[in-house]
């Protein structure tokens, strides 16, 4: 509705009414002035264009006096409460900034007005209310408790005004948000009428027939239903006092909610419930420290006095005295056959008992059937329900209470709404993985509040996130740095594996194409020894490099040839040679690089994500270079590698410069080629040489011996290029070696 909102004469009448009924339920917390500044914001209201009636066509203005009305009376809010309720209309539409009312009316109404504001804002992302996390994202949004109060008191005026109303979608959408929203948080506060009163009306609204039908099988008034517990409580109370006992007792009927409830969970009809009224005996000991077996006795007579004046329901006893619920509630729960052959629930505690079901940590709540484990959030409540109860005329402790609760958690919204809980500095990489694999996968960004992003975004509650993808995009090593949740982690630890599996099965087919090209048998046996030859451990790290380009494929194929040869016998025979004609032919090629950045090489950096290549086993002190992966990862290698030309001439782009920094305690792992004469205790000779030096350790040898000549492989553990040379020198020492180099 566009047109301008036309106050009626009764209205009119109203709206000044209430503001006196207002003021004078406020009474002296209210500043000199206020009253006049409030008429004049509210005549300004009268005359303003921009105010509309509500979907229900009710009169804004009239409402938030209705709505101060009961959050002054019900929850105890003052002055700042009570004006920002007020005021709020104007500044949503326009007619007062929020800077001028703080000016006007103190920071306090102003940081109310902004909550409340936010809270709307919340609200126009269509989020699924009925999620648990909504009502956290509630919380945190609201900043001020008094903001939830004012929420809690809205939807109970609301839920009044809204009965004949014409428009169902609304009134039904209202009533369920205040069936599971608004009533259990009434619930967690202690405002137990409220909570009733938005459970009975949101029943109402949604299941009439329901409703009326309790409505009528009660057949009675509130007041004639509390002449029925007085008429019970009678009896006992005059048993109780000849006994001695110092006590109290409450009264009450269920709630038409609350029946409703147990007849669809007991699946039975209205007859079939017992306990359609209630009263709660609290005992209070005559000693100051009563142990908690004088505590149990006191109740267990006090059921003794109940039972032989009215007929029990054994099969109705709870007995949580002898064993206590898991949160700690304790109490004696009986049902007995009243006057007039009614059912009666009667609740036997202490009054430590009744402080720890009332005030424990959320032990009553919990009780009730609300969910509870949300940690803080339920210490945080049940504070707010003290102050409430037990300084309901003073409401300047409600101001202690801000939110802080939410420093490790954030909410966010899909497009459709749906509400997400992450750890605080969780990213939009993790967001994409919570919805599915294949989109965190493929996700290049978002767009958060119609503005674009990266997936390193940082999200932050209240955030509208959309993911954006592209079909090219794939997971890299260094996502994991980026991601916080296990979930993701675990996706993209899970999606890199795949890639590799896919590229080592694409070198594999590539392989044997090529091998098969060249009219070269395969033979899974000489791929194996090949492998077991360049001091690969496993087939699949074998395939990895070959995809990598840090196993030049050409290379790899001349090694299976010479492989397969030497296997089948075929190899040339070639005339016996001497050890001392042998030369380790392996010139140095100058190096190129297709960028000027430097790659710093230290064990202790993090962030740098580099490994040593397993082709040449570059150690502290070589000349090395660095080479760029296609999955972002980069591969140090020595500069007279035996791939470094192939990398040279196919990827001289992706080399990038090299340097070590960082010495530090680290060995590692390097390959030496020893060639001698085979004599009888050389081996021997060999390893006792590497067992007498100090920080070096010998992690294997394998030595071959064929035509009065051995040659083997030895890897060692050794710190630099400096111990390394210094090693090989005392090798060449050692009788019958004729030369030691390294691969």
């Amino acid at each position: 509705m566009d047109e301008k909102l036309i106050f009626t004469d009764e209205e009119k009448t109203q709206i000044f009414t209430l503001l006196k009924e207002l003021c004078s339920l406020l009474g002296s917390s209210l500043h000199e002035g206020d009253e006049e500044k409030i008429r004049g914001e509210l005549m300004k209201s009268l005359n303003s264009d921009c105010i509309q009636r509500d979907v229900f066509g009710l009169n804004p203005v009239l409402q938030s006096l209705h709505t101060a009305i009961i959050a002054v009376e019900e929850e105890g809010l003052k002055r700042d409460g009570a004006l920002a309720i007020l005021l709020y209309n104007s500044v949503i539409n326009g007619l007062d900034d929020l800077s001028l009312i703080q000016e006007q009316f103190g920071e306090s109404v102003g940081t109310i007005i902004h909550g409340l504001v936010r809270i709307q804002e919340l609200y126009k992302k269509n989020p699924v209310i009925e999620s648990e996390n909504f009502r956290n994202l509630l919380l945190s949004f609201a900043e001020d408790m008094r903001v939830i109060l004012i929420m809690i008191a809205d939807r109970v005026n609301l839920l009044r005004q809204i009965r004949d109303t014409e428009n169902e979608e609304a009134k039904r959408q209202v009533s369920e948000e205040a069936s599971y929203l608004y009533a259990p948080l009434a619930h967690k506060l202690g405002l137990y009428k409220l909570k009733s009163e938005l459970e009975d009306l949101s029943l109402k609204y949604l299941e009439h027939d329901a409703y009326y039908l309790i409505k009528e099988k009660l057949n009675a008034t509130k007041k004639s239903r509390d002449a029925y517990i007085e008429k019970f409580i009678k009896p006992i109370d005059e048993k109780l006092r000849e006994a001695g006992f110092s006590y109290h007792m409450k009264g009450r009927t269920k709630s038409i909610h609350s029946i409703w409830q147990k007849m669809k969970k007991q699946k039975c009809g209205f007859e079939g419930i017992y306990d359609l009224f209630a009263i709660r005996i609290i005992l209070e000991p005559t000693t100051d420290n009563p142990t908690r077996t004088q505590e149990v006795s006191m109740c267990w007579q006090v059921f003794a006095i109940i039972t032989n004046m009215y007929q029990g329901n054994p099969k109705r006893l709870r007995d949580w005295l002898t064993v206590p619920k898991s949160n700690g509630y304790e109490s004696l729960h009986i049902t007995v056959l009243g006057p007039e052959n009614k059912w009666v629930e009667v609740q036997i505690r202490t009054k430590r008992m009744d402080e720890v079901a009332e005030r424990g940590l959320a032990a009553h709540w919990r009780y009730k059937g609300v969910k509870s484990g949300e940690g803080g959030l339920d210490d945080w409540l049940n504070s707010i329900r003290s102050a409430l109860e037990n300084n309901v005329n003073s409401m300047q402790m409600i101001d202690e209470f801000k939110m802080d609760l939410y420093e490790d958690e954030v909410y966010v919204f899909t497009p459709k709404g749906d509400l997400l809980k992450f750890p605080k500095g969780a990213t939009v990489l993790d967001f994409a993985y919570h919805i599915h694999s294949r989109v965190g996968n493929q996700c290049t960004g978002a767009r958060i509040n119609n503005k674009v992003v990266t997936f390193r975004h940082q999200l932050q509650s209240g955030d509208q996130v959309e993911v954006m993808t592209s079909n090219n995009q794939t997971p890299k090593q260094d996502w994991i740095n980026v991601v916080k949740t296990s979930r993701a982690k675990s996706k993209i630890r899970l999606a890199l594996k795949d890639i590799q599996v896919k590229q080592g099965a694409m070198a594999k087919e590539m392989l044997e194409r090529r091998l098969k090209n060249r009219k070269i048998e395969i033979e899974e046996s000489v791929i194996n020894h090949l492998i077991k030859k360049l001091g690969i451990k496993e087939t699949r790290e074998f395939y990895k490099q070959l995809a990598e380009g840090t196993l030049d494929m050409n290379s790899v194929i001349e090694r299976y040839v010479e492989v397969q040869q030497h296997d089948n016998g075929t190899a040339p025979t070639l005339p016996v040679q001497s050890a001392d004609e042998f030369v380790y032919e392996h010139p140095d090629e100058e190096m190129t690089y297709g960028s000027d950045d430097v790659i710093i090489i230290d064990k202790n950096l993090k962030g740098v994500d580099f490994q040593l290549a397993k082709c040449c086993h570059p150690i502290y002190g070589d000349n090395v270079f660095g080479f760029v992966t296609i999955n972002g990862g980069i591969k140090i290698h020595r500069i007279n590698c035996p791939n470094a030309p192939e990398l040279r001439k196919r990827f001289g782009y992706r080399i990038v410069r090299a340097k070590w920094s960082g010495k530090g305690q680290v060995q590692y792992s390097t390959t030496l080629r020893i060639i001698g004469n085979d004599d009888i205790g050389i081996v021997n000779n060999i390893t006792s040489i590497i067992s007498k030096e100090e920080k070096i350790v010998m992690r294997s040898i394998n030595i071959d011996s064929h035509d009065g000549l051995f040659s083997g492989n030895l890897v060692v553990n050794i710190e630099d290029t400096s111990k390394l040379d210094a090693l090989i020198k005392k090798l060449r020492t050692v009788k019958g070696v004729k030369q030691v180099v390294r691969l």
